[in-house]
């Protein structure tokens, strides 16, 4: 029989009085029971230290640098309202993440600009509000940005996106620094040079840096710290070929963070400082200005700072297999075990604390065989009606929600200092037809 194992993410001081839950100082059974279930809470004051010890560690090594928010983990008026507060970036990587940002007020001078293939329409828009940098995907988009900037007479700094050939070791989903992604200019066939060159002819854009991203959920220092030196390699060989001077060198995001007990990542800023020391160490062998490092995290910012709320419904128990417990959210509001193989950590929100009894299959509601939010999840005696907590959900969870099986999205709550407000609204099965129109037959 399996071992069942305390959770060991879930802390004394998150517990209560009553045993309960506690996400931003806010008992979770009343969250679920005056915002009803499924709920998305997020501890904002989480949010906030991450950012605060990116910071740090910038501001003890001395460099210039930008903290950017890679918002497509989770995009909200509210998320980029927090951002700005802490004197952060924020990227995008659509025109509906760009008009949210728009719409939250944040300053367009500390945006970027990602995405392979950006419209015109895109592009446009980024170029009416001054965005302040955009990353160059491909040789399409420069001519294209070219047009754009020449019919509104504007100018733009741009970075170009390069593909490191760097594997992260990673879900082959989430990698991107690998020679055949499908983002940034190649190396090794001389396509980020002939980019290069294409930018700086062009008077409208101002070159600012280059860019790399080799993944997503990385535990390890090596790919970081190779993708710095690969970007300080580069920089020294435009400054020698083009007389260029990199004034920023961007290393992207990808740090992982914690979702179940096998995984042992390093504490965010921990990547950071290897990345810093690496760029520092890279550039004394070079005739390089110590350029700007940037970094574009998201799922260590928004991932461990949310939970999913549920509540039980059915249970099917079949004899000598593991039970399913279900609840009623699902892969429309969490896709990634389905679709990622993702693992979560899940705990009794009524008595995290409580004897774990059983290993069991977390289900969702949703009529996909495949809709099953954890394989063995150890879990205390659970009832109709009790709430479960689905830890670290905070990234990819909500901003790939879906309305499959025509379920409307859930709420997203944001917790502070004892004080719950909602930032996002539930739908109503109102919501799910507002787009449809009758077929006259």
């Amino acid at each position: 029989m399996e071992e069942l194992q305390m959770n060991e993410q879930i802390s004394d001081q998150q517990i209560n009085a009553a045993g309960h839950l506690t996400i931003g100082g806010c008992d979770a059974v009343d969250l679920a029971h005056r915002f009803g279930t499924p709920l998305v809470v997020y501890d904002v004051q989480q949010i906030r230290n991450q950012i605060r010890a990116f910071k740090q560690v910038f501001e003890e090594n001395s460099v210039d640098y930008a903290v950017s928010y890679a918002s497509k983990a989770f995009s909200a008026i509210a998320m980029y309202q927090v951002v700005a507060a802490e004197g952060a970036h924020v990227d995008v990587v659509s025109g509906g993440e760009l008009y949210t940002a728009i719409k939250a007020g944040f300053p367009m001078a500390n945006v970027s600009f990602h995405g392979n293939n950006k419209s015109r329409e895109e592009l446009e828009m980024a170029i009416d509000h001054h965005v302040g940098t955009i990353m160059i995907d491909n040789f399409h988009e420069i001519e294209l940005l070219a047009d754009v900037l020449e019919e509104h007479d504007a100018h733009v700094d741009v970075m170009l996106r390069i593909t490191p050939g760097i594997s992260a070791h990673t879900n082959k989903y989430i990698q991107t620094g690998q020679v055949d992604s499908k983002f940034g200019f190649d190396l090794q066939s001389g396509q980020a040079d002939e980019a290069l060159a294409k930018v700086l002819e062009n008077p409208r854009m101002q070159m600012k840096g280059l860019h790399a991203h080799i993944g997503s959920q990385i535990f390890e220092l090596a790919g970081f710290e190779g993708v710095a030196k690969k970007l300080v390699e580069v920089a020294a060989h435009w400054q020698e070929k083009f007389n260029y001077q990199a004034a920023v060198i961007n290393v992207g995001g990808g740090f992982g963070i914690r979702y179940v007990k096998d995984d042992t990542p390093l504490a965010p800023e921990e990547f950071v400082a290897a990345i810093i020391k690496a760029i520092k160490t890279e550039i004394k062998e070079t005739n390089l200005a110590m350029p700007a490092i940037w970094i574009e995290p998201g799922r260590s910012i928004a991932g461990p700072a949310g939970y999913n709320l549920y509540t039980v419904g059915s249970r099917k128990d079949v004899p000598g297999l593991k039970p399913y417990v279900t609840v009623d959210g699902g892969m429309g509001d969490n896709i990634r075990p389905a679709l990622y193989e993702a693992q979560y950590e899940t705990v009794l929100a009524n008595n995290p604390r409580a004897e774990l009894v059983e290993h069991v299959r977390v289900a969702g509601k949703y009529c996909e065989s495949g809709d099953i939010l954890s394989q063995n999840q150890a879990l205390p005696a659970t009832k109709p009606g009790d709430v479960l907590a689905m830890l670290d959900t905070g990234a990819y969870g909500y901003s790939m929600a879906s309305n499959y099986n025509r379920n409307p999205r859930p709420a997203v709550v944001f917790a502070e200092k004892g004080t719950a407000q909602v930032v996002i609204k539930r739908e109503a099965y109102d919501d799910l037809i507002h787009l449809d129109e009758p077929y006259q037959q």
